[in-house]
């Protein structure tokens, strides 16, 4: 008999959802936009500290939008991590820009100072200067937005902060999403809460949320009739969806805490193998998103992680492998890199362990047990 599937990061409801979402039903605030829109806004701007917050269908509509908010247009030049997920890359091409990929540092795995440096200094070189930088919080790692902050605001170059995979994560206490002049954040079905799908753009600058829905709701004018003055866009995110997530937001710190209890298990049962977690730096705090590890066949015996990956599969547990790394994409490969190939040899030896936060300990010792027999 088939044992029972463990999935990667799946879904995970609390019970208040359905109230809210029985609510909207009941209320007939089924079509977009409603009061659970506004809710759910306040509760983002609660829990990150955020001055202004608006729910979008997607976190890659608000990487979308903070690019339109920047005046980023054809041809402009976009520095954005490499060692991501194509979402965070995809919307500068919308806009018919060029990405210029970065990257990573080891510490944390995301964008690398240095190279981010080398990147601005060589464009504007060339009489390129970035609009834009797109750092990313990495399964929830932290980046490190101190020295990032410090060369955007040095370059005057504006910072669009990708926490998609980080809502939860902080550094000093204070909330990923928040450092850059535009936040990012995601709630498709595997990541920390959901709303099924769904994002949010948070930002201090209210005039930048005032466009953002504005933009986002088809640009129609204030006017009796439909009018539009600019091109818009239909990327705001419905009340039902909303309802979804100000159910989720009762629970985000119960995920948070049951995720960083998944890493520690992993940590603590896995610790006698040659496997390399990524460790956090003084300061930051991970909502450990998913729980990764590094795995070098010369330290293995020849082990590598697709070795892991596959015999997981065999026991019917899903694992994956880190990004691949935008600048090797196909889409992508024409496209300026900066960097050491440090994000190549990530892709080449990591791996994604089971992280969500439905997870049984029964879950958890198969996935442990299992990696211990391939060693063994």
């Amino acid at each position: 008999m088939t044992k029972p599937k463990i999935w990667l990061s799946s879904p995970h409801m609390g019970g208040k959802e359905f109230e809210y979402v029985k609510e909207a039903f009941d209320t007939n605030w089924i079509a977009p936009l409603g009061p659970h829109v506004d809710g759910f806004e306040k509760d983002l701007c609660d829990f990150t500290g955020s001055k202004n917050a608006a729910a979008l269908s997607a976190g890659t509509a608000a990487i979308h939008l903070s690019l339109i908010l920047l005046g980023v247009e054809r041809d402009d030049e976009v520095l954005c991590q490499s060692f991501t997920f194509s979402a965070s890359a995809n919307p500068i091409v919308y806009q018919g820009a060029i990405p210029i990929f970065v990257d990573s540092e080891t510490d944390t795995w995301n964008m690398s100072s240095k190279y981010l440096r080398i990147a601005i200094e060589d464009r504007i070189s060339k009489g390129r200067k970035p609009k834009a930088i797109i750092p990313v919080h990495l399964y929830g790692m932290p980046a490190q937005m101190k020295e990032i902050m410090a060369i955007a605001h040095e370059f005057d170059i504006a910072v669009i902060e990708d926490a998609a995979e980080g809502l939860g994560s902080k550094i000093n206490e204070k909330a990923c999403g928040t450092f850059g002049d535009l936040g990012i954040l995601s709630f498709n079905g595997n990541k920390i809460i959901t709303t099924s799908g769904g994002g949010a753009l948070i930002s201090e600058n209210e005039n930048y949320i005032k466009q953002a829905r504005f933009l986002a709701t088809q640009a129609r004018d204030a006017a009796p009739h439909y009018q539009h003055s600019h091109i818009g866009y239909n990327y705001r995110m419905s009340n039902v969806c909303a309802a979804i997530g100000r159910g989720q937001m009762t629970v985000l710190n119960d995920r948070v805490k049951q995720r960083r209890f998944n890493h520690a298990y992993y940590e603590q049962q896995l610790a006698d193998l040659p496997i390399q977690f990524v460790k956090e730096p003084e300061g930051f705090f991970s909502n450990r998103w998913l729980s990764c590890i590094l795995v070098d066949p010369k330290k293995t015996n020849g082990i590598s992680r697709e070795d892991i990956r596959l015999a997981l599969e065999t026991e019917n547990i899903e694992s994956r492998p880190l990004w691949k790394p935008m600048h090797l994409q196909p889409v992508f490969e024409k496209y300026p890199f900066y960097g050491d190939g440090t994000a190549e040899k990530l892709f080449e030896n990591g791996l994604c362990l089971p992280s969500g936060s439905n997870l049984t300990m029964d879950d958890l010792k198969r996935v442990t047990e299992k990696m211990k027999t391939l060693f063994n």
